[in-house]
């Protein structure tokens, strides 16, 4: 049976709120299934939803990225980027880029089948829910993204890459990184935002096909999500997306993320007790 319009619209409306948010998108829609009892909408569905965040963070970065990439080609011709901490901060970037694009060729599949079970997930939100709470109680916050050395680019992207297991959260890693070594609250927030759009285009780019095949009513998934939900879920994930990450980079300015760690570690608490409830039924169950 397919996904309704509504579910659709929940899928996406969690997107794009999980995905900017230091909370892990990747386990919100892990769980979600799971917790309301639904039907797991598949690879065409989890693609229109990053589609739609990939959209929210070219709207609102798009000239940030075009003034970035035409230093970038300015630093190629001259061979140089002494002095430009526009050419500097596109290179680091691209660093930063590397290792998530790496990982996630070679292990995502493994990494999707693996680290699924609500326990598992329940204790990395808690983990980095703590994590992030300390990284911003105690990070100087005093550096600007434009300054990134090029190993530090090169370790957030590693914690970029540890996103792979649902419950990490690509931003909460590498704004928890990115405040241990010493980068402001929003600046590092923005750096997280806008390395995600190169990792969130080249997955999407690679698992197209099946996001097309779904569209055109076609392949093992036209039965579980209608092109109509798919639409629903892009556009739903984009504009909550954008609009999530104006909020977040305006909270930024004055708060920190302790809120957000608080969340992680509640939400963790609720799926832990909500997965003891229902191994107690089952067990009752099969008792009598």
């Amino acid at each position: 049976m397919p996904i309704t319009l509504l579910q659709a619209l929940v899928y996406g409306i969690v997107q794009g709120l999980a995905e900017f948010l230091p909370i892990s998108s990747s386990a919100h829609l892990t769980l979600l299934p799971w917790v309301l009892d639904w039907q797991d909408p598949g690879l065409a569905f989890d693609v229109a939803l990053h589609w739609g965040t990939l959209i929210a963070v070219l709207v609102i970065f798009w000239r940030d990225w075009l003034e970035l990439v035409n230093a970038g080609l300015a630093s190629v011709r001259e061979r140089s980027i002494a002095g430009d901490p526009k050419r500097h901060l596109f290179w680091a970037l691209c660093v930063a880029t590397v290792p998530g694009a790496i990982v996630g060729k070679l292990l995502q599949h493994k990494a999707e089948d693996t680290f699924r079970s609500p326990l598992l997930i329940a204790g990395t939100l808690a983990a980095m829910g703590i994590v992030l709470a300390i990284a911003d109680r105690v990070g100087k916050r005093t550096v600007d993204m434009r300054e990134m050395k090029f190993g530090q680019a090169l370790a957030i992207g590693l914690a970029q890459a540890c996103a792979l297991i649902p419950g990490v959260s690509r931003s909460g890693a590498t704004i928890s990184l990115g405040l241990f070594f010493g980068y402001t609250r929003e600046s590092i927030a923005r750096f997280s935002f806008m390395m995600s759009a190169p990792i969130i285009f080249g997955a999407g780019l690679v698992k197209l096909p099946a996001l097309v095949h779904a569209l055109r009513g076609q392949g093992e998934e036209a039965a579980l999500v209608t092109p109509a939900a798919l639409c629903v879920a892009m556009l739903a994930s984009a504009i909550v997306g954008t609009v999530i990450i104006r909020w977040v980079l305006d909270f930024l300015r004055t708060r920190g993320y302790l809120l957000f760690g608080i969340y992680r570690v509640a939400f963790a608490c609720f799926i832990a007790a909500l997965w003891l409830i229902r191994a107690s039924a089952v067990a009752h169950t099969v008792a009598h």
